[in-house]
C-alpha cells in the first residue's frame, strides 16, 4: 500500500496494491497499521455509499464540526470523480487552499480527508458510486458546508456551473470569507502554529 502526502498538511493519497490473475484481482483496501505509520490512527465507525447517476453531479463541500468532526477515507467503486478538499483550519499556512484528485474504480486510489477540511466531489462518469469511511457518526446538527463555487477557492471543477447537478442545500452554503472559525490548525507534532 503506497501512501503519499501533499503540500497541504493532513490529507493522504492512498494507493492499495492490486494482485491480479485470470480470476480477477485481490486488494487490501484498508490497513489501520499502515495509516498509523503515516500519523493517522483513528477508528472508523460508519461507512456511507453514494450513487450519482449523472455526470456533473456535485456533492459538497461538506464537513462536521466539533464535537462530531469526522475524518473520511474516500474511494470510488464504480465510475470516477474529481475529489476536492479545502483547508478550513484557522491558522493553517494553507488555509483556503484546496487539493483536487481524480479517484476512480480504475485507478484504485483513495483520499484520506482529515477533520478541518471541507470535502466534495464532482462525478466524471455516469452511475458513479463512492464509498467512504467516517470516524464519527452522521450528526445533522453539527453538519456544515462551504460554497462549492466560491471564486476565492479557484477550484477548476469539470462542469459548467449552470450544468452542475446539486441539491438545494448545497446551493446555499456560505463562501469561505463568511465561514466561522470552526477548526484550529495543529501541526503533525501536536503544536498550534501562528501564521
Amino acid at each position: 500500500m503506497d501512501v503519499q502526502r501533499f503540500d497541504i498538511e493532513g490529507p493522504l493519497l492512498i494507493i492499495p496494491e492490486r494482485i491480479a490473475d485470470d480470476r480477477g484481482l485481490f486488494s487490501e483496501t484498508f490497513r489501520r497499521d499502515v495509516l498509523a505509520c503515516h500519523g493517522f490512527d483513528r477508528e472508523f465507525v460508519q461507512e456511507n455509499h453514494s450513487l450519482s447517476r449523472r455526470i456533473g453531479t456535485v456533492r459538497g463541500l461538506h464537513f462536521q464540526i466539533a464535537p462530531r468532526a469526522q475524518d473520511k477515507l474516500v474511494r470510488v467503486v464504480r465510475g470516477a470523480i474529481l475529489d476536492v478538499v479545502v483547508d478550513i483550519r484557522h491558522g493553517s499556512p494553507t488555509h483556503g487552499r484546496h487539493l483536487a484528485v481524480e479517484l476512480s474504480a480504475e485507478n484504485w486510489r483513495q483520499l484520506l480527508v482529515p477533520a478541518g477540511f471541507a470535502h466534495g466531489f464532482c462525478t466524471l462518469q455516469p452511475n458513479t458510486e463512492v464509498v467512504y469511511k467516517l470516524t464519527d457518526h452522521y450528526a445533522p446538527e453539527y453538519e456544515r458546508g462551504l460554497a462549492w463555487n466560491d471564486p476565492a477557492l479557484a477550484i477548476d471543477w469539470p462542469v459548467d456551473p449552470s450544468n452542475a447537478v446539486l441539491s438545494e442545500r448545497d446551493r446555499r452554503h456560505p463562501f469561505l470569507s463568511a465561514l466561522p472559525e470552526y477548526f484550529t490548525f495543529v501541526d503533525r507534532h501536536g503544536g498550534k502554529r501562528e501564521v
